[in-house]
């Protein structure tokens, strides 16, 4: 890709995304992401109403007037898009690949992040850290994490989320919304989910392609290349019973992956290269917001 299609695809993105993130998709971002939490602002009189646990008992035994505690909402966010530039995400079987779907949907978050002051930054990782860029806030810089998320080429070809997880919360010292976006096309990194999921508000999403959820039977054979680990294969799609095993280990992988999150009550988004990406953003926003009213 030169430079020239690296800049039209980072501008079409920014139209289509700029124009998603109306006033109200900002809003539900709001409600569904906490800040960090709250900051000491002042004291002031008690009235009728006011919640006897802010009372200042120091002040108020002083004046021998009750004084309550004032506290304003420290609202302002830092959203790390954490996204897997392993080989797999080349793949697309329909208007783009994997890749490019995923910086569609972090820009998505970013400019909504824009509109209510927080920071956003990026995580590029493969089996290891590939590429880190701090948090800030800006169009420009949302650009910028864009066009990397497109042009970015990786030393790596393979996918290690624990070593990622890992690696990124010792960059992050404080509280932090993670995007994760891969298609976790890995294994044995539980662990690393749960205690990235203690530290941070994690939000995995994972990415597909429609070939990838369910194969066809067709007159065909199809033949394939692993571009993580290079190992080349073949499938019959005639062959009905390669097929039925073939959709039955996706479907397995796929229910233990989201076994993984749901024992951790970790909110999650499925998308694949077909998606409409803010309708499954605004449907996961109503959803969280639900558990929220819900106490979870």
């Amino acid at each position: 890709m030169n430079t020239q299609e690296i800049i039209k695809k980072v501008k079409n993105i920014e139209i289509r995304t700029g124009k998603l993130v109306s006033e109200s998709f900002a809003g539900q971002y709001l409600s569904v992401f906490k800040g960090k939490g709250v900051e000491f602002a002042e004291v002031r009189e008690y009235v009728v109403g006011d919640d006897i646990r802010t009372i200042d008992w120091n002040i108020t035994a002083r004046t021998s007037k009750v004084y309550v505690k004032k506290f304003n909402e420290e609202r302002e966010l830092t959203v790390m898009v954490a996204s897997d530039v392993s080989a797999s995400g080349l793949f697309g079987t329909r208007n783009k690949t994997k890749n490019e779907l995923s910086a569609e949907l972090a820009a998505l978050f970013m400019f909504a992040a824009l509109k209510n002051n927080d920071k956003t930054g990026l995580f590029l990782f493969s089996d290891n850290t590939e590429l880190y860029v701090p948090p800030k806030k800006g169009k420009n810089h949302i650009l910028r994490i864009v066009r990397d998320m497109i042009a970015f080429k990786p030393k790596s070809s393979r996918t290690n989320i624990s070593v990622a997880l890992k690696n990124l919360n010792q960059i992050l010292k404080r509280k932090a919304v993670i995007i994760l976006i891969s298609d976790f096309m890995d294994s044995n990194f539980e662990k690393a989910i749960k205690i990235t999921e203690q530290k941070h508000d994690l939000i995995p999403v994972i990415v597909n392609d429609p070939l990838e959820l369910e194969l066809k039977n067709y007159p065909a054979i199809l033949s394939y290349v692993n571009p993580e680990n290079g190992e080349y294969g073949y499938v019959d799609m005639s062959d009905a019973y390669m097929v039925k095993r073939y959709n039955e280990e996706f479907k397995a992988r796929r229910e233990s992956l989201i076994k993984t999150f749901n024992s951790h009550n970790i909110d999650y988004m499925e998308i694949n290269t077909q998606s409409d990406i803010f309708r499954t953003v605004v449907s996961f926003f109503k959803n969280r917001k639900l558990k929220i009213a819900r106490g979870r």
